[in-house]
């Protein structure tokens, strides 16, 4: 998305029309870095209302196609919320969040706006999100292959 918006600066600059377009889109203001922390923890919070409730069917679904009690339950069902590459999945997006939360105070209380520190903190949240939804991808493909025995 930020590669496309630059080209549209560029055509611009290049043909001389919407100098003003050119000069807003290089600027940026102390808000932009706290809204790209609101867009990240809104970001976190969609992708576990869209997968949270889907997962916990899934889980009940196979709880209840081995016949697992309470207490079994909560012990044959943990490999499919937590796993090496869950733990992964998670330290990699706390390691995100805590650079998206302190650039995002940092670039807020900033004398002057660094408008490269919000674009890498726009790309942490990106990858943040892909790394969430990887998560859930991994989460998802684990229980289905349980659930196909």
């Amino acid at each position: 998305m930020r590669s496309a918006a630059w080209g549209v600066a560029a055509v611009l600059a290049l043909s001389g029309a919407g100098q003003g377009a050119v000069a807003q889109m290089s600027a940026c203001a102390k808000a932009d870095f706290e809204a790209v922390v609101n867009e990240a923890g809104a970001a976190l919070r969609d992708l576990n209302r869209e997968n949270t409730p889907r997962f916990q069917g899934k889980l009940r679904e196979l709880k209840d196609k081995r016949g697992w009690g309470n207490d079994q339950f909560l012990k044959e069902a943990e490999p499919f919320v937590r796993d090496g590459e869950i733990v992964a999945y998670d330290h990699k997006s706390e390691q995100l969040l805590n650079r998206i939360t302190g650039g995002g105070q940092q670039g807020s209380t900033a004398a002057a706006p660094d408008c490269a520190v919000l674009a890498e903190l726009r790309a942490a949240m990106k990858v943040l999100v892909e790394t969430q939804k990887a998560k859930w991808t991994h989460m998802f493909a684990k229980i289905d292959k349980e659930l196909a025995k």
